[in-house]
């Protein structure tokens, strides 16, 4: 019952510091460090899913070596690639599963079990949120409910702020142009001081 109060506790305020912040990495940093020091886990780590290598690139992590993080690039498909399918999945034994990519290496970093939860966003894959343990470690329904939750605020919260920034990208350009258009003459035509398109590039940030 203390568990399940911890995880409470820590679910409101990780949403209360995110809904403060618009800031993706700070986000995802914040959300990995609470999931690692509530669960009092090894490690855990957010992956953003890459459509066009699908591979999962790293956004944040917290507990793990340098070493392990640059171990090499993370095959969506390879490394426990039926969690981003089929929904969350644990890895009871690292070392005796076909699922884990880089066992060897898990296995040098201390790792026994993993947990991986998929993220997905307004129906779409982003990413994976993976919890370590350094001993082997049998989740139960709290612990995979209690990631599966913060998961899904992050990714929310990471989508939108990348919104955000777009939105405030667009807008700076079109602040711009009003501004040079009227620094540059005095005299005006019907057109003068009419902002231009916006670039496509900046249309895909907004998107």
């Amino acid at each position: 019952m203390k568990k399940q109060l911890i995880n409470y506790e820590t679910l409101l305020a990780v949403t209360k510091s995110i809904s403060h912040s618009m800031d993706p990495e700070e986000v995802a940093l914040m959300t990995v460090e609470s999931i690692k020091t509530s669960l009092e886990a090894k490690g855990c780590s957010l992956f953003l899913f890459n459509r066009t290598t699908h591979e999962l690139e790293l956004a944040a992590s917290y507990g793990l070596s340098e070493e392990y993080l640059n171990k090499g690039p993370v095959n969506a498909l390879k490394s426990i690639g039926e969690s981003l399918k089929e929904g969350p999945v644990a890895i009871y034994d690292v070392s005796d599963d076909p699922r884990i990519q880089y066992s060897e290496a898990a296995i040098k970093e201390g790792i026994s079990s993993i947990l991986s939860v998929p993220i997905i966003v307004g129906g779409g894959l982003i990413g994976a949120m993976r919890v370590y343990t350094a001993e082997r470690w049998d989740f139960t329904l709290e612990d995979v409910n209690f990631v599966q939750a913060l998961a899904q605020i992050a990714g929310m919260s990471i989508k939108m702020a990348k919104y955000v920034r777009g939105l405030k990208s667009s807008i700076d350009v079109l602040k711009s142009m009003r501004e040079v258009q009227t620094q540059r003459t005095t005299r005006r035509t019907p057109y003068e001081g009419v902002p231009k398109s916006v670039p496509s590039a900046e249309l895909k940030n907004i998107g």
